[in-house]
């Protein structure tokens, strides 16, 4: 109950003006949230460097209400992409596609995509598109499928929790798409969801094994020790090199055992978001995990 509670909240914009003007809150947001400029970003992808990490950069944004408003969402990422290359950093970058005009035209978001994901090709690097809730699974997909018959430096994330997952992986191997696989944050109706966790975690073990079968180089996105013991079963049963594959962990979220799996060998790519629009992001943070709440409250209980 809570989770949705706090998932229907994460859409009030009401309620972003007002927590987003709180200095006390804008500080904890610190824990999830690199900061609200791109040097804050940059900054932390080199932390994440030097300590054998990888990095991908989110400037956050989503449902953007113009065409100006997504250019200038387009013109952040090719700056970005400029910086990554500037500064040598090994990092990526993440977007959502509403950022880019969705919304407001497919033919336009189209469009802006393909410029972003050629900046990235220039410098032999790669776009994340992240999915957003299920309203747009459907033309994020199709949409990342004609990018990528241009280019294949962009791939796409898949949500264990939707029943449909499973043929989208299947169709994107298919087409030798890279993948991110995550267990999803937003709220969804049982009719397209799996509602028990059990399920989700199940589906989640699923499709790892099929991405990691297909000798495509994903990301398995996750901080649940369940679902990296699965990883690491399986692709130690089937042989599979630490270097053919990615584990992929939020900034600011379970920083331990980040480190634990980079000093095992693994390979490990941070989530990194920066940006004043980070309301929406914070509030789904805060949502998947009980402590995170409560790490909020009693920070505000002693300010």
């Amino acid at each position: 109950m809570m989770r949705a509670l706090l998932l229907e909240l994460s859409d009030s914009h009401r309620l972003a003006r007002w927590v987003t003007s709180q200095g006390m809150t804008r500080r904890m947001a610190r824990r999830f949230v690199a900061g609200e400029e791109l040097e804050d970003a940059l900054a932390a992808a080199g932390t994440s460097n030097r300590a054998g990490m990888l990095a991908s950069l989110d400037y956050l944004g989503e449902n953007v209400a113009s065409e100006a408003d997504a250019r200038r969402a387009r013109d952040a990422y090719l700056n970005v992409f400029d910086r990554i290359a500037q500064e040598k950093l090994d990092a990526n970058v993440s977007l959502k596609l509403t950022q880019l005009g969705l919304d407001l035209s497919e033919e336009l978001c189209q469009e802006l995509m393909e410029s972003i994901v050629e900046r990235a090709a220039g410098y032999g690097n790669f776009v994340r598109i992240d999915m957003e809730g299920s309203a747009y699974t459907e033309r994020t997909i199709a949409l990342t499928k004609r990018v990528r018959a241009k280019s294949p430096a962009v791939g796409v994330v898949i949500q264990s929790y939707l029943y449909r997952s499973e043929q989208d992986v299947t169709d994107l191997i298919s087409i030798g798409c890279r993948l991110r696989l995550c267990k999803g944050a937003y709220k969804e109706p049982p009719e397209i969801a799996f509602p028990a966790k059990g399920d989700v975690d199940a589906n989640y073990v699923k499709l790892m094994q099929l991405m990691l079968s297909s000798g495509i180089y994903h990301g398995i996105a996750t901080h649940d020790p369940r679902m990296i013991a699965a990883t690491l079963s399986f692709i130690a049963q089937h042989k599979i090199p630490k270097d053919q594959f990615e584990f992929q962990m939020l900034y600011g979220i379970r920083t331990d055992l980040q480190k634990k799996l980079v000093r095992d060998g693994y390979r490990m790519r941070i989530y990194i978001p920066y940006g004043r629009d980070w309301f929406p992001y914070f509030m789904r943070r805060l949502a998947e995990r009980p402590a995170n709440l409560m790490f909020l409250v009693r920070n505000l209980l002693r300010s």
